[in-house]
């Protein structure tokens, strides 16, 4: 029989059981000074009671509220933790917050208190703390000194060594009930200032044991192995990075930096990875160059098992393809398993829609790969795709155990169960729009399959609806766009007009390597002028054009001034692109392409 999760009343019990379970086994990993150190469950749940009892020394009560600033590490873990088990409700904010992100955020959450990582990121918060008149306390993880004299400084492990306190005691007393609110996380903002979503310990819970049952009854639930990269401020990560793995009883191994991602997951050798469709593209990407240039046979092989791969996913799967998906699987698939240290499970990818093109790639390079769906307002997970059921990669997957779903009459996918938000912060007329009679209304639209998949085809809020009133998918036509070598970000536009018409960034590889073969110097500023190089784009883009629709084709574009990135508040901290920044950016451009 596979293991089932208990019925845990918080995510504090779930942990201290974990820990006691654990011991001195290793959970928590961190690279220092060049290796890998771990934390075991008993150091972390010291550090956990310890922090806490400390946090109630400052004068903390159950509901206050605590913004946790910091870079995926173990203090993070142990931070989130000790909040709760305070009885406080943890604030995650992104590091790459600005200082007008982080007074929104303390302002509207109240928090009354701060844990922040490091100094940089203490020098960007400061500003947004004094402004706000709202904290009464800072405490520094790292060693720094106190960011002002205006307001209570301590340090993160100072707290935790004067105030040392029994794991047993503090786990009795933390006897808030799965309604209680665990954490407020604000959504990364694509269409306005993000807003606070309250999420309870049972809808964490909820998605814990769903995404065990998957594990248990598709994989089997083992020693598990994550490699914790995405932002844990991010609800996807904080679910499925941390209190997933709490839940398995698992090792959590924190990635130095994403540029160090290849040689971490070697090295690591995870057996499941939570992933976001960008770095999906690019690590696809990245894959298929390295190959190219080796040539010969693994060039080959690739080819022929992508091509299989396809067919075989279209349930197309011809006899004669046989003698080349048995040459893949046995001289190609093992060497890219390799590569992602050998025990992989399955990679997941949630976050953003995935192009079924890219879960295909890996699936047929011999990656086990699930498209998931979800939501902040979910907890997040929705659904995933299981092998059980059979994966599909134009859908999500069948919703996770104690989770109803149905489509609405205009199409919009509804939510209901234990995982579904208490509501918005401190914003009743949002909360009243998505939350009736209980069910929360996603926003998306989409359909259900005969074997109880959803799948996704465009966010409501998204569709352009044309001069003609036809509706087009943006998040499709950039999807495709982006597969292609010349261009690496795109957006459509086209609302209320006759035609499509696009906002590109050519890929920066791309760009390089037609400067070389053209002779030209790569100044983009120039080059977006160069016919050659426009023509080039256009045949990109008219590539893409023969697989859609009259009304879905790209009639002109418009080249990006630079890439969209989060620092430019173009990118969501989860890589989504803000619409709205780049409407406001671009708009008059894209509007001189309806003139000329």
């Amino acid at each position: 029989m596979p293991r089932t999760l208990e019925h845990f009343p918080n995510l504090v019990a779930m942990f201290f059981t974990r820990a006691r379970e654990k011991g001195d086994a290793p959970f928590l990993w961190a690279k220092r000074d060049g290796a890998w150190t771990s934390t075991s469950w008993a150091e972390a749940a010291r550090q956990v009671a310890s922090l806490a009892t400390g946090l109630r020394a400052l004068g903390l009560k159950p509901g206050d509220r605590v913004m946790l600033v910091a870079e995926n590490r173990p203090e993070w873990c142990i931070s989130d933790l000790a909040i709760m088990a305070a009885g406080c409700v943890t604030v995650p904010t992104y590091t790459t917050n600005t200082e007008r992100d982080h007074q929104h955020i303390i302002e509207n959450s109240g928090a009354c208190a701060i844990i922040v990582s490091t100094a940089k990121l203490a020098k960007t918060l400061m500003p947004a703390v004094l402004r706000s008149n709202q904290p009464q306390h800072v405490i520094g993880i790292d060693d720094m000194r106190a960011p002002s004299n205006a307001i209570a400084f301590h340090g993160w492990r100072d707290l935790i060594a004067s105030h040392q306190a029994d794991p047993q005691v503090v786990a009795d007393a933390a006897t808030f009930a799965r309604q209680d609110l665990a954490c407020i996380i604000y959504t990364s903002g694509t269409g306005g200032a993000p807003r606070g979503v309250m999420q309870h310990h049972g809808a964490i819970l909820h998605n814990c044991d769903g995404c065990c049952t998957v594990i248990a009854e598709d994989f089997g639930w083992d020693d598990e192995i994550f490699l914790s990269f995405l932002p844990l401020s991010h609800a996807y990560e904080h679910t499925g990075g941390q209190h997933f793995p709490i839940a398995m009883g698992g090792q959590i191994y924190y990635a130095e930096a994403l540029d160090k991602l290849a040689s971490n997951i070697e090295e690591v050798r995870p057996t499941i990875m939570f992933v976001v469709p960008r770095l999906f593209e690019v690590l696809r990407t990245r894959i298929t160059k390295a190959i190219e240039k080796q040539g010969g046979l693994g060039q080959k092989l690739l080819t022929r098992a992508v091509a299989v791969g396809t067919r075989e996913s279209s349930r197309t799967l011809r006899l004669i393809d046989r003698p080349t998906k048995l040459a893949v699987d046995l001289l190609f698939k093992p060497k890219i398993n390799r590569k992602f240290g050998g025990r992989l499970k399955a990679m997941v990818s949630g976050g953003a829609p995935l192009n079924p093109e890219i879960g295909i790639f890996f699936q047929s390079i011999g990656l086990t790969f699930l498209q998931g769906y979800g939501q902040t307002e979910a907890a997040p997970v929705i659904s995933c795709n299981r092998p059980k059921v059979g994966v599909r990669m134009d859908s999500v997957g069948p919703p996770l155990k104690n989770t109803e779903v149905r489509i609405a009459p205009d199409g919009e996918i509804l939510v209901r169960g234990e995982l579904v938000m208490h509501g918005y912060w401190r914003n009743e007329a949002e909360t009243e729009r998505v939350l009736k009679d209980g069910w929360l209304h996603t926003g998306d639209i989409g359909e259900i399959d005969a074997a109880g998949r959803i799948k996704i085809t465009d966010r409501k809020k998204d569709l352009i609806i044309n001069d003609k009133g036809d509706n087009v998918a943006p998040q499709k036509i950039e999807g495709m766009l982006t597969l292609q070598p010349e261009i690496v970000q795109a957006m459509i536009a086209g609302d209320r007009r006759p035609y499509m018409v696009a906002l590109i960034v050519p890929d920066p590889e791309w760009t390089q390597e037609w400067c070389a073969k053209h002779g030209n110097r790569c100044d983009f500023r120039n080059l977006a002028e160069n016919a050659d190089y426009r023509a080039a784009l256009s045949a990109a883009i008219e590539r893409v054009n023969k697989d859609l629709s009259v009304i879905e084709r790209v009639r002109r574009y418009v080249i990006a001034d630079a890439p969209f990135t989060i620092e430019n508040e173009q990118l969501t901290p989860s890589l989504k692109i803000r619409r709205h920044m780049l409407k406001q950016a671009y708009g008059d451009k894209l509007d001189a392409l309806y003139k000329s």
